[in-house]
């Protein structure tokens, strides 16, 4: 294909005198910023992706056009600095050049040949990027120009959340990964039809149903008026949980000075031997009282949740009396949160966990630590927070870390932040008061790069004072570590805690003392310690590259000279040395052998459970080579990839199964087929509330009949292993990377988490069990859809009538879907994924909107918009027109 470069004027205006920050200035204040997507396919175009060094020969191009809507500029000693998600391989424009920085930052900057912008002028820039660029917020805002010596400045026109402020929509077949990408766009019409098979269920069947389902539930058929409040009889919970209780009460309007009873117990004889597990209960609602029994106290409070669980939040809060016998599926239900990659605030980790605890979720994974952010107070280690929880232009990274993923040049956003130890505290406590065991994650050996930036700092300080002892105590990089690496965001060998230093232990044994202390300090002891572990790798030394100086090559791989490639750590001496000592058997061993030495660590500090990603542990030869009581792992193999066998094959091997996997529950994920919508999509393009209400987490195969993979196309999946034990448990993951504010936090969380609340906590009953070699695919019919359907019409029911609005009353900005619609022979027909939400429609381009009445179908003409309505009718869905 040709690319066409529009080049500046040759008749560029006379230099002008200006200040370096005068042309800071004016450039940030007048350039404006566009990106366009003209291919996602360029291998398919012609364009020599291969030959570029696309990991897998895929490539895009992408317009980028700056316009200077002020005076002219001729200054050359100027840069913009600007994240890209994707590496940056050819610019088809000879008056400008791109550096990469670190990870997504990188420079655009001129070169010899530029002629300088004249006033009112518009430079198209071409690139050609790796991979592709399907959604609109793979292109990060925030981009910012220095001139010589200035003050960064952030260009204006890219100081936006919304990315529609400075790109074109991706048009064509440009949200396609590939030309036979066999997905269904999400468009209004395409979500009609999806949402087509789910109907409006009375209300009235839908009295006396919980969320999460329990083991069983008896209608006793009368009914019970909360109206006039309740009053709590407690012998089961502590102050702190009761405390949570009324506050929770209080959110959904149900008065606790009132006088009907409820009364609380703890009896652990009254249950049978499969529901003697912590978190089971009874509840008894009738006609004259209530009477709530915990086979622990953790079984009462959640008890005292499904009385809840029945009310609504209007001034209706009649119930119907009936009988749970209940307990948890999995003793693992957790949501894993990632403020490494974007700082979130407290308040909004406080809401979450009043919603977990709300659904019965136990377990808060907390991923305080990554590359682009150090989040969590260590007495001690001033430079963690200091250096490693700010982001900020600073070249020599002393002050803070460089800028990514849309921070910009400033720490006043939610790529700067920490928790300090007070906060953590009231993290804790919070925690606790809701039964919730806090999972505090450092991630090591890879995904370091903030906790080795800041001890780099520390270094320096203390060897400049003369105590190169003290200097030395932490420090966390071989100085003499020449090794060539690419981490999976574009990181160098900076983001590798080296594991052949003893001074990494060092750390590893301060962070958990110090945090430790913590737990103690708030009443919840330290019982699990995640080390992280994933990524340890070189993506260049990936199977989607090939030598460049092979003789046969293949057109599918990126060229590279491998022999310049390294695995981490082999150009460390320190490293060298324990490999000819016989430590481990190569450099890929030394992640695995680093966690089981930290593992010691743990158990030496009584810790019981050791956890990690499970890639980390890859090289050990099964649980048993840890120290630690039990060790857990994320499981995060992509089922169509083969994580529908290998997961067999980890629980074979011992390990605590905890059920992760990201085409299935990564929130980070988009929630559509749709360029609009947030998230990355490397595992999958779309997870919806359904997908993941749908998902059978111990029978990972079965997946495969009622599911596609990332293309869209089916897949088959079987597994040969047998489990020594069963699955541990299932954890949503929420990854920050594209995630800037509590709002875009809560959007990408909520409301889907609510359905993996309900898959950790319930098994359905069309999850078939687990069977080794029994096959699943598209074209297998193992899996009753008709009852999977008709539960799934059930829970959407329920969060459109019932659940979404105590979402609104907890003040939670969740997603509202997006509905669908069709005009059919000028008649407006609208629905929506979960069936009870208001919607609206507009025939003026959205000067006046009218509510939809099914019943009543509008007659229409012309362009029409449509959005739904939030429960409390106080916030809409993105809108869109057909």
């Amino acid at each position: 294909m040709a690319l066409v470069a529009t080049g500046c004027a040759t008749n560029a205006p006379s230099p002008s005198v200006m200040t370096d920050q005068q042309v800071a200035d004016t450039l940030a204040a007048n350039l404006d910023v566009n990106y366009k997507v003209i291919t996602n396919h360029g291998a398919n175009e012609g364009l020599e992706c291969r030959q570029l060094a696309a990991e897998w020969a895929s490539c895009d191009v992408i317009n980028l056009t700056l316009t200077n809507n002020g005076p002219a500029v001729t200054n050359t000693d100027w840069k913009i600095y600007f994240h890209s998600i994707r590496m940056i391989l050819d610019v088809q424009n000879d008056q400008f050049k791109v550096t990469h920085i670190t990870g997504d930052l990188h420079t655009l900057e001129p070169t010899e040949k530029f002629k300088g912008f004249a006033a009112g002028e518009k430079v198209v820039i071409p690139y050609i990027g790796e991979y592709w660029t399907l959604f609109e917020n793979d292109f990060m805002p925030r981009a910012y120009v220095i001139a010589g010596d200035s003050t960064p400045k952030t260009l204006q026109s890219l100081d936006h959340e919304d990315p529609s402020a400075y790109l074109d929509p991706i048009d064509g077949d440009n949200w396609k990964r590939t030309p036979t990408d066999n997905n269904i766009l999400a468009t209004a019409q395409s979500r009609f039809e999806k949402n087509s098979d789910v109907d409006l269920i009375a209300s009235e069947t839908l009295a006396g149903t919980i969320v999460p389902t329990p083991l069983s539930t008896t209608l006793t058929g009368e009914t019970v008026s909360l109206a006039q409040g309740i009053k709590i009889d407690n012998k089961a919970l502590s102050a702190a949980m009761l405390d949570s209780v009324v506050s929770r009460m209080a959110t959904l309007g149900i008065n606790t000075n009132g006088q009907y009873p409820v009364k609380v117990i703890l009896d652990p004889s009254r249950f049978s031997k499969d529901t003697k597990v912590s978190g089971a209960y009874q509840l008894d609602v009738r006609d004259g009282s209530t009477l709530i029994v915990g086979y622990d106290a953790q079984g009462a409070f959640y008890g005292l949740q499904s009385l809840m669980s029945l009310a609504s939040t209007g001034a209706e809060k009649t119930i119907p009396t009936l009988k749970v016998v209940d307990a948890p599926r999995f003793d693992y239900r957790g949501v894993m949160v990632d403020v490494g990659r974007n700082f979130h605030s407290k308040e909004a980790i406080l809401r979450t966990l009043d919603q977990m605890a709300a659904y019965k979720m136990n377990k808060f994974h907390f991923h305080l630590t990554d590359d682009e952010g150090w989040r969590i107070e260590i007495p001690g280690l001033p430079e963690l927070t200091d250096i490693g929880s700010q982001r900020c232009h600073d070249l020599s990274e002393t002050t803070c870390l460089l800028p990514q993923l849309g921070s910009g040049p400033d720490n006043n956003n939610f790529g700067s932040g920490y928790y300090s130890t007070q906060d953590y505290l009231d993290i804790l406590k919070y925690a606790k008061a809701r039964g919730i065991e806090v999972i505090p994650e450092i991630d090591m050996p890879a995904h370091s790069r903030a906790a080795v930036v800041a001890m780099e700092a520390r270094y320096k300080r203390l060897a400049e004072a003369g105590d190169l002892a003290a200097a030395n105590e932490y420090r966390l990089m071989d100085p003499q570590d020449t090794s060539n690496v690419t981490t999976v965001q574009f990181y160098d060998k900076r983001s590798f805690i080296n594991p052949c230093m003893d001074s990494s232990l060092n750390f590893v044994d301060k962070v958990i003392t110090e945090v430790a202390a913590m737990h103690r300090a708030a009443g919840m002891p330290l019982n699990t310690w995640h080390f992280g572990g994933d990524e340890a790798k070189n993506i260049k030394l990936g199977a989607g590259f090939q030598d460049a100086n092979a003789a046969d090559k293949v057109e599918w791989k990126g060229d590279l000279d491998l022999s310049k490639q390294d695995k981490p750590f082999a150009q460390s001496p320190m490293c060298q040395k324990a490999i000819a000592k016989g430590v481990v058997s190569d450099y890929g061993h030394l992640p695995s052998y680093f966690a089981e030495k930290v593992s010691k660590v743990v158990a030496a500090k009584g810790i019981e459970n050791f956890q990690a990603w499970q890639d980390g542990l890859k090289y050990s030869k099964d649980a048993d080579a840890f120290a630690t009581d039990n060790v857990r792992v994320n499981f995060w193999d992509t089922l169509y990839w083969g994580g529908g066998a290998s997961a067999y094959d980890w629980a074979a091997k011992g390990y605590d199964m905890v059920i992760s996997n990201p085409d299935y529950v990564y929130m980070d994920m988009p929630y559509e087929v749709d360029p609009e919508e947030r998230g990355y999509y490397w595992a999958t393009r779309a997870t919806d509330t359904r997908k993941m209400f749908g998902f059978a987490p111990e029978n990972l195969p079965q997946n495969a009949e009622t599911s596609v993979d990332r293309d869209g196309n089916g897949f088959t999946s079987k597994g040969e292993a047998s489990p020594r034990k069963g699955f541990y448990g299932l954890s949503a993951q929420l990854w920050s990377e594209t995630v800037r504010t509590d709002d875009q936090y809560e959007y990408m969380v909520f409301p889907r988490v609510l359905a993996a609340a309900e898959r950790a906590w319930h098994k359905a009953d069309w999850e078939r069990d687990y069977q080794p070699g029994l096959e699943y695919s598209q074209d297998t019919n193992h899996v009753n859809k008709v009852a999977l359907h008709n539960d799934w019409s059930r829970f959407a029911n329920l969060l459109g009538q019932r659940e979404l609005a105590k979402l609104d009353a907890a003040g939670i900005q969740y997603r509202v879907p997006v509905p669908g619609a069709k005009i059919e022979n000028g008649v407006l027909h609208m629905n929506v994924s979960m069936p009870g939400l208001p919607l609206q429609y507009s025939t003026n381009g959205g000067k006046t909107w009218s509510t939809y009445n099914a019943d009543a179908k509008p007659t229409v003409s012309g362009k029409v918009s449509v959005r739904a309505v939030s429960a409390n009718g106080e916030r809409y869905s993105r809108v869109i027109s057909l």
